[in-house]
């Protein structure tokens, strides 16, 4: 039973392996790579499903116990997080033969394409320090080569600085790593937390948790550190583009809600208050941003930084509610960023163009997509009952409980910062009168479609249905907030 915590990392990888093998007949490998993903898919499920019903699944490799072992730990959080990886990745691998080229899809894409999936659950997955950073290369390595697909002027250039700040990050995150194994002798997360709670080193502790903190940050485009993120992720191809405003900044959130409240929980009072007032900023600045620009896809790609200071506001409450609140933000925020990538890589496509000044009436071509976009702004800007609501009222909850008034009024600021954001393009690009110059492509409109469509329906059904997911999201909050539950599971004591 242990060896099912390894599945989404393996299946994965050796699919991109036999497509590599097959890469140039372009019509079996679309097919096997939907096959596969809906394999990987039902899987997970499967295994989310013997998590919840017998608790985590503890993976140790090569015979040997934890902590000496390499460990995998398959928890209702990391499996949870597996789940939603595979949901997007199953839209944008049915999307991708209307988006690609054959040129493209033939160069590799789909095998890199599941070694990013492969690095993304390994992440999730890993009960490691060392091994949480080689998944993350292994995701990194695998962004590098799809960012540059296609090899445009624009492409190599956003490229550069993509790949080089995070190069910066991942010798400060080895370094910090070898810092910390210097103080606790270990790698494995669940003996560090043991070993923090006996050091009495508390200086020095704060100091690497600052450390990864500021690695995880510049992963997850949190302020100030965001700087880099808005442009890189647009100049891929839509479905590329989906897979990356999805998934990379989101590992970067869960590696902070993992360390934060599993390790470095000694100081609160200055981490995690340090977390609330990053958070405000990264709301007020992500914001901003998102209404600075008539590009489209840059509107969708600065929303991925109020985002994530919403979920770090949660981890800095440090509350059940909060921690709830983050939990079900991150999720829904997976599933809504993909849905949203796809849909203004379709709009871009049938306007010709992603400039918001040259697009006007669209609805009156293709209604289906206006709406849907209709409906995705209300999602992500959390409209009651959708699912960002849902997430929204939580992280509230959680702020009004520790008196942190600033924060909350800050995020219900921003809320309608992001929600005016996605109203002037519905009203700008989908209102309007019709324009007669677009030229009218309906079955690359009902192609590009049924993805977006399969995203919201999870979207729309977190928040309508609630009630049958938040039980499930409050356990996993009770259950970060005890940390000697994950401890006692790895470490068998």
């Amino acid at each position: 039973m242990s060896n099912l915590a390894v599945l989404p990392i393996v299946i994965p990888l050796i699919s991109g392996i036999l497509l590599a093998l097959l890469h140039k007949k372009i019509q079996l490998v679309r097919v096997l790579a939907q096959l596969f993903t809906g394999i990987n898919l039902v899987v997970a499920i499967y295994i989310m499903y013997v998590v919840q019903k017998n608790g985590s699944i503890i993976l140790e490799s090569g015979g040997w116990d934890a902590p000496y072992s390499i460990v995998l730990v398959a928890d209702l959080l990391s499996i949870l997080l597996v789940v939603t990886t595979n949901i997007v990745a199953l839209a944008c691998v049915f999307y991708a033969p209307k988006s690609l080229s054959k040129q493209q899809e033939e160069f590799y894409f789909y095998t890199f394409f599941f070694m990013l999936i492969s690095g993304v659950s390994g992440a999730f997955l890993t009960g490691d320090l060392f091994n949480l950073f080689v998944f993350f290369e292994v995701l990194l390595m695998a962004s590098y080569a799809l960012i540059v697909l296609g090899g445009g002027k624009v492409q190599l250039r956003e490229s550069i600085k993509y790949v080089l700040i995070n190069l910066f990050s991942s010798m400060l995150f080895v370094t910090t790593i070898a810092f910390l194994y210097s103080v606790v002798g270990t790698v494995n997360m669940a003996q560090i937390a043991q070993r923090v709670q006996e050091v009495d080193q508390k200086g020095i502790l704060t100091t690497i948790a600052i450390l990864l903190f500021f690695v995880f940050g510049t992963k997850a485009a949190l302020f100030p550190l965001y700087y880099w993120l808005p442009k890189p992720y647009i100049v891929p191809n839509p479905v590329i583009s989906a897979l990356f405003g999805a998934l990379l900044t989101k590992v970067g959130i869960y590696a902070i809600l993992r360390v934060f409240t599993l390790i470095f929980v000694h100081d609160t009072d200055f981490t995690h208050n340090f977390f609330i007032w990053i958070a405000g900023f990264t709301l007020i600045f992500g914001a901003i941003g998102a209404l600075s620009t008539n590009n489209i896809k840059l509107v969708i790609s600065y929303n991925i930084i109020p985002a994530v200071g919403f979920m770090i506001m949660g981890i800095g409450l440090y509350n059940e509610a909060a921690l709830s609140g983050t939990i079900y933000y991150l999720v829904h925020d997976m599933i809504i960023k993909a849905a949203l990538f796809l849909l203004v890589g379709s709009v871009a496509y049938l306007a010709g163009t992603s400039d918001l000044r040259k697009i006007k009436g669209l609805i009156h071509h293709y209604p289906l997509l206006g709406w849907l976009f209709f409906l995705s702004a209300f999602v992500l800007a959390g409209i009651p009952p959708f699912s960002g609501f849902i997430g929204k009222l939580l992280l509230l909850q959680g702020g009004l409980q520790n008196d942190e008034v600033v924060i909350v009024i800050i995020a219900l600021l921003s809320s309608l910062l992001i929600l005016l954001s996605m109203i002037r393009i519905f009203v700008r690009g989908f209102w309007g009168e019709k324009d007669e110059s677009i030229r009218v492509d309906k079955k690359a409109a009902r192609a590009f479609t049924m993805p977006i469509v399969f995203l919201l329906f999870f979207s729309v059904l977190l928040g309508v249905g609630a009630e049958l997911f938040y039980p499930m999201i409050e356990n996993i909050a009770a259950y970060l907030l005890n940390p000697e539950l994950y401890i006692e599971s790895v470490l068998k004591e």
